[in-house]
């Protein structure tokens, strides 16, 4: 940190453009600076909207041209229900259970909007068209699966009714004071409805350019992920990122 002053000279400048975190932050009083606190009571704002913004799936839809889609539900009804029943997030509606299309998929795509419609609306759509292609003609995909209401493991109950060796769920990440636009993608090889555990499960988090994850840098990842699943298979604790630098977690924490 060559850049950085002497510590006896003012280091926060400096300090702050290495982090998106609030520090030195200074103060009026006994409180924040007023600019400081109008930030943050925006910023509270931006994740509050984006927890409770309504998931649009014909948008995201109109961006994957080319790609067939289809529409599901989880079993919580409505927005209160799937905040207050983590438990009904993670499974399918019965009526949408009983219409997904059964095939010989080697992967599905599941676009759910978790806790931040905003960042599946911003960037799911990118990251699933460019996976796809990197995946190339040897991969059966099957037919994109948007989620309403959707948890993570939504995900295995879609693989499982559809017939589908390994799922991809791009997801809105929990969204905080620094970001309210994060997405995460989370795969897993073979999944069982009910008895997958967080270390079956690969998770590649803070997917937003510029301030995270690309979506090329994404793609590539998750494109080698599946592939190194395929070879071993299985996912979690066994299957490591092996592409480089990124934000990649092994296994869901």
């Amino acid at each position: 940190m060559t850049d950085v002053p002497a510590l006896n000279g003012d280091v926060w400048p400096a300090l702050r453009r290495r982090t998106q975190a609030r520090i030195g932050l200074g103060r009026a009083g006994a409180a924040l600076p007023t600019r400081h606190r109008l930030e943050l009571q925006a910023a509270h704002a931006a994740a509050r909207d984006a927890v409770h913004s309504p998931f649009e799936p014909h948008a995201v839809a109109a961006a994957l041209p080319g790609l067939p889609t289809v529409r599901v539900r989880s079993a919580a009804p409505d927005r209160l229900t799937y905040l207050q029943r983590p438990d009904l997030g993670r499974r399918l509606e019965d009526t949408d259970r009983a219409h997904l299309p059964v095939g010989d998929w080697d992967v599905v795509f599941v676009v759910a909007d978790g806790l931040s419609s905003r960042a599946v609306h911003e960037h799911a759509a990118p990251v699933v068209r460019e996976t796809a292609a990197r995946l190339g003609a040897g991969w059966r995909i099957a037919p994109v699966v948007l989620a309403e209401q959707a948890r993570v493991a939504l995900g295995d109950d879609v693989a499982a009714a559809m017939g589908a060796t390994a799922v991809v769920v791009l997801v809105g990440e929990r969204p905080g004071m620094s970001a309210a636009d994060s997405l995460g993608a989370y795969l897993t090889h073979r999944p069982r409805p009910g008895s997958t555990t967080d270390a079956d499960r690969n998770c590649l988090s803070n997917i937003r350019p510029p301030l995270g994850l690309t979506y090329e840098t994404a793609a590539v990842k998750l494109a080698a992920l599946l592939g190194r699943a395929r070879e071993l298979g299985s996912s979690g604790v066994g299957l490591k990122d092996e592409t480089g630098s990124g934000n990649v977690r092994e296994p869901l924490l």
